[in-house]
């Protein structure tokens, strides 16, 4: 069924036959690793499945998976308990060195966050936060989205039952675009900046989570065009993720930037092309809903997908890995 997974017999097999910690880690590696385990393959290779048959063998390879996750655990206990009576039996050499302790690292997601904040930092960008909870207003009304815009529509966002003024209901942030509109009321052009943060959307599957994080930005002045916009988003995508990246742009509809473009990107010439951001030219309204004058200033905005970067750049199937916090997975990085 999957050409890539051998047969689980052999490799149940070779698990229960381990001879020691460093072979089984060897095998886990080859069932799981985040690049070329047999696992990983299979399940990435369950997405381009037609709808009819993925969920079915989706539930075989869950199956699977089980078995050799089971296996592993087993064999792990078993050598862990062998090892302890090989230690009863014989004195303990208190002069040898304990292995090192194992050190923590940071978590892939705020690791990148940080590259984010580096290399646009280089670009003269400053970087500004705001808080996770907004309003209506801030939300959508500033950003020039109209009021029947499905964005707004319950099925897509967390509104919070806290008391509200009619129209302006408060709720978790679908996007970082507020804080630009903060960073806009209080800051006098030209100025350029990102806004890197959580934010909230119902939606829950292998490329999509309840909660992910974003990386948007601007930049205002006098005479900016669409090819700064590109220079700025090009450079920062080949320093993050690969310099051999190749990229389009297609039109797109947002409210809050006119005219509208949609980034893809393919790297190393492997795969179809794949949509990682949303950009544009900043909106007049959006400009004078913040108190700039949209006939002596302009620019560009955009925003990324930060999980969406990193399973490009690292080859991750399935977003959900990223909150799961299993260390098997956070090792690798």
């Amino acid at each position: 069924m999957f050409k890539s997974l051998p047969p689980i017999e052999n490799l149940l097999r070779r698990i229960l036959h381990a001879q020691d910690i460093a072979e089984l880690d060897a095998l886990e590696h080859e069932c799981f690793g985040r690049k070329n385990g047999v696992f990983t393959i299979a399940f990435t290779a369950i997405s381009s499945l037609k709808p009819n048959l993925r969920k079915t063998d989706a539930m075989s390879l869950n199956t699977l998976k089980t078995q050799a996750l089971a296996a592993l655990r087993d064999q792990r206990a078993a050598l862990g308990k062998a090892n302890r009576n090989t230690l009863a039996e014989n004195p303990l050499d208190l002069t040898i060195d304990l292995p090192p302790s194992p050190r923590g690292h940071l978590h892939p997601i705020p690791s990148f966050m940080e590259e984010l904040e580096d290399v646009f930092g280089r670009m003269g960008f400053d970087v500004a936060y705001g808080p996770e909870i907004e309003t209506e207003e801030l939300q959508f009304d500033l950003l020039n989205f109209p009021r029947e815009h499905a964005a707004r529509d319950a099925q897509d966002i967390f509104y919070l039952s806290l008391p509200a003024a009619p129209g302006n209901r408060w709720l978790l942030r679908g996007h970082t675009s507020p804080v630009q509109i903060r960073y806009m009321r209080t800051h006098t052009p030209p100025f350029r900046m990102i806004c890197p943060g959580k934010v909230y959307r119902k939606d829950d599957d292998a490329t999509h989570s309840p909660m992910f994080h974003q990386v948007e930005g601007m930049m205002i002045d006098r005479d900016i065009s669409l090819a700064n916009m590109k220079a700025v988003m090009i450079a920062a995508v080949q320093e993050l993720i690969s310099p051999e990246t190749e990229f389009r742009f297609r039109t797109g509809y947002f409210p809050f930037v006119e005219p509208g473009l949609e980034m893809d990107m393919r790297w190393r010439n492997e795969g179809e092309w794949m949509e990682i951001a949303g950009c544009g030219m900043a909106h007049p309204n959006v400009l004078a809903n913040c108190g700039i004058d949209p006939k002596s200033w302009q620019g560009f905005a955009f925003g990324f997908g930060v999980e969406r970067m990193i399973m490009i750049r690292d080859g991750i199937p399935d977003i959900r890995l990223f909150f799961e916090n299993d260390p098997r997975f956070l090792e690798q990085f």
